[in-house]
């Protein structure tokens, strides 16, 4: 846990203050908490998190990070902890010794019960205001996917599929 001496003054500041670990993120500066994730979620997180490493390390293509890790998308209202990030070499300068500082590559999310509409609606309108180049919903009942990819600031989809997410920013299909 963190201590301060002064009260917080900003909404990041007291986002900061949580105790290390806390699933919570800040969106357009509200504070949003996570239920813990299901082995189901955690199973898709960790396969799709294996063939994206392998992938991204071979080609050397950057990094993979998987949840909790931080980003914070700006310094004042908006910090998220995706499922899964990818951030290119070109955006290495982003991975932080704390926490990702700006607009990751790619991100991925896997619904959790009760909690949808958050990733498919909120998380997905702040992905697209920050310019994400890729994003990529995955529902841990089906094992469907959709994927959006940037053009002209705005996402559309690249498609619906099942068991797989076919990248158009790393041009591969990968399976989980």
């Amino acid at each position: 846990m963190r201590f301060t001496k002064t009260p917080p003054r900003t909404i990041m500041e007291v986002f900061k203050m949580l105790p290390d670990g806390t699933l919570a993120e800040l969106i357009d500066g509200s504070i949003y908490m996570s239920p813990a994730p299901t082995p189901k979620h955690q199973r898709i997180i960790g396969k799709l998190f294996r063939v994206l490493t392998d992938f991204v390390e071979k080609k050397k293509l950057g990094e993979i990070f998987f949840s909790p890790c931080d980003v914070f998308l700006d310094e004042t209202a908006n910090a998220v902890q995706p499922d899964i990030i990818f951030i290119s070499s070109d955006n290495s300068s982003l991975v932080g010794e704390d926490a990702i500082h700006g607009v990751p590559d790619m991100l991925f999310e896997v619904l959790s019960p009760g909690n949808s509409q958050h990733d498919l609606v909120r998380k997905k309108e702040l992905y697209q205001k920050f310019q994400v180049k890729e994003y990529w919903i995955i529902n841990p009942e089906t094992n469907q996917t959709t994927g959006f990819f940037l053009k002209d600031g705005k996402y559309v989809e690249i498609g619906r599929f099942t068991g797989k997410i076919k990248s158009a920013l790393l041009k591969q299909e990968f399976g989980f």
